[in-house]
This record gives C-alpha cells, structure tokens and sequence, in this order.
C-alpha cells in the first residue's frame, strides 16, 4: 500500500485501490459469498401445510362420498332415512366448512437452512464428482509428461530461433476459438473420422472407439489446455543456468539424474503453476468432455453442475455441487504447495 502511495501520490494511489477493493469484492468476494449462502439453504413445505394437505385429501374423499350417499337418499319419505339424511348433510356441512378453512391457509413454502444440499448427493452424483477428480488428476499427468520434454527442449536444447519456432507452432493454434479445436479433434478421433481411416488403410480390421472410451476425452483436454503448462515450466527452466547442466554432465551424472537433481528441483515452482491451471481447467471443463462424448457417455462433475442451474433451475443444490468443486481445487493448490514446497512468492514468479 505505501508502495503505491509513493508511486502514484495519495490521490492516485487512493483511487487504485478503491477500484481494487471493490474489483474483488464485486467479482471474487461477492460471488463466492453469494454461492454459499445459496448452498446452505432450500425452501421446504412446513410441516402444518404437509399435515394440512393430507388433511384436505382425505376430507375431498370422504366428501365424495357422503355426497353420493346424500344424493340417493334424496326424495326420500321414510322417517329413519330422512333422519340419516339430515345426519349426512350435517357431516357435509362441517366438512365443507372444514375444507374453506383449511385452503385458506398458508401454505407457501419457507426458507429453511440446513446443509442437506451437501449431504444428500446420491451414489451416481459421487461416482461422477469422483471420476471427474481422477480424470483431471489423469489430464495434468498426461500433459506434463508431454509438455516437460518439449519446455525442456525449448529453454535449454534449441537454438534461440527454433526455440521461438517451437514457442510459436504452440501459440498458433490458440487463435482459433476453442470450440473450433475441439470439434477438430472430434472429427480425427470420430469413428469415421481421420485417425480411423489411416488405421484402416494400414489393415487394421475394425475401427477403434475412441470416443466412446473416454480417449478422446484426455487427448482434446490435454491439447486444450498445453500452453497452461508447458510455459510456466519453460520460465522456470529458462531461468536454470546452463553451467550446472553442464557441470553435471562433466562429474559423470546420468540424463537422468541431471533431470532429478538439477532441472527439476529448479522447476518446482512452473511444475506447481502449470499443474494447479491444468487441474483446474480440467476440472471446471464443461465443453470438451460434452463435445467429445457427443453428450452420450456419463457427464462430467461440470456438466451436473450446469444441469442444476439450467435444468433443473435447483440452484441451491447446484451451488453446493459448484462450492464443492471449488474446495477441492483449492485443496489441490495446497497439496502442490506442499508437495513442491513452494509459496505464494515463488508462484507468482
């Protein structure tokens, strides 16, 4: 805060952070807040209006039928009949007078908190909260191992020029709209599509689902979201002098061992950021596993999310769904944190 006193004066300085102020209460703060407090509550029938419609059933039933019995005794000029007609059409009188009543009441429903959105997601929302966490896990795995080699090859193995040629081959295909890239993927991957129709030229006897077996799946995600990794860990790596490569190298130490000691231990921080945004990204995903299974296979976590909001229009149980994501992906940035034993600083870096 003095810092930017000093740089912009107290005037300037004052409005900056106003506006930040307000940035992340309007669109971090406030939203969240808001999601929560949608979550923890639902609105539920009172147990007088659930009592009272019982109630107003059985009277409608039991109306129907002393209305009957009173329409056949009608006309009648026998005394003991008379009598039980008079005694039918007092019962409907107080029936009917009870049923006015009843209706008359309120019967709206209330605003009742409770944590019940949370702990009623059943078996088959769990199993899909549960397979999205693990397909995610699977996406930052796969694309590490992908985009480690080539930020490796870019800071440290090519020359300037092809470094920049390898940088720029990854960034072109980010010009085009996501959705553009993702159904490219599903017209190579499809079952007629181009990856099929190679393997069938090469003699293989059938066409292989990819898309049916979730394959497509990882291979659009990892695709969509490689920039997200392979760049925090070629700055990082960028930044490794190359002298205690090769230092390593010169004292007998194996690739392998110059990778486990010396360019990894050095990455940690762009291993953590590119990581914590792939997970992310992939667990928040909603178009690329609902184009790529062609809406047929079991919906991703994001998707059940959507279907509360817009579906269903059961917005508390949908942010609960929505809030329960969002602490599991906070969990995750813990977890890398500690497991790369990195802080805020060096993320940010």
């Amino acid at each position: 805060m003095n810092a930017v006193y000093r740089s912009y004066g107290p005037l300037l300085g004052t409005i900056i952070l106003l506006g930040v102020a307000v940035w992340t209460l309007a669109m971090i703060v406030g939203p969240q807040l808001f999601m929560i407090e949608q979550s923890l509550w639902r609105m539920e029938q009172p147990d007088s209006a659930v009592t009272a419609g019982m109630r107003i059933e059985e009277l409608n039933n039991a109306l129907s039928l002393a209305q009957y019995d009173l329409g056949a005794l009608e006309g009648t000029t026998d005394p003991d009949k008379m009598a039980e007609r008079e005694k039918l059409a007092r019962s409907v009188s107080a029936m009917e007078q009870e049923l006015t009543t009843l209706q008359g009441q309120d019967t709206a429903p209330v605003k009742v908190y409770t944590i019940s959105n949370y702990t009623e997601m059943s078996g088959y929302h769990a199993e899909i909260f549960v397979k999205t966490i693990g397909a995610s896990l699977m996406v930052t795995l796969i694309a590490f191992a992908v985009c480690y080699p080539v930020a490796y090859a870019a800071a440290k193995l090519a020359k300037p020029e092809r470094a920049a040629l390898i940088l720029l081959g990854l960034v072109i295909p980010y010009a085009i709209n996501e959705l553009l890239r993702v159904f490219a993927w599903l017209m190579i991957l499809d079952y007629q599509g181009v990856a099929n129709s190679v393997l069938l030229w090469f003699g293989l006897p059938e066409p292989v689902r990819f898309l049916d077996s979730g394959a497509g799946v990882f291979v659009a995600m990892v695709y969509a979201y490689v920039l997200f990794m392979v760049f925090p860990i070629y700055n990082t790596i960028e930044t490794l002098d190359t002298n205690q490569i090769e230092a390593a190298r010169d004292l007998g130490a194996s690739t392998w061992k110059i990778h486990s000691r010396v360019v990894l231990p050095h990455a940690k921080p762009g291993i953590a950021v590119g990581s914590i945004m792939t997970f992310m990204l992939s667990a928040g995903s909603f178009s690329v596993p609902h184009i790529m299974t062609r809406g047929t296979a079991q919906p991703w976590f994001s998707q059940l999310i959507y279907s509360k909001f817009y579906d269903s229009f059961y917005w508390n149980q949908g942010a609960a769904y929505a809030f329960t994501l969002l602490l599991v992906c906070v969990a995750f940035i813990i977890l890398m944190m500690k497991v790369f034993k990195v802080g805020i600083r060096d993320i940010a870096k």
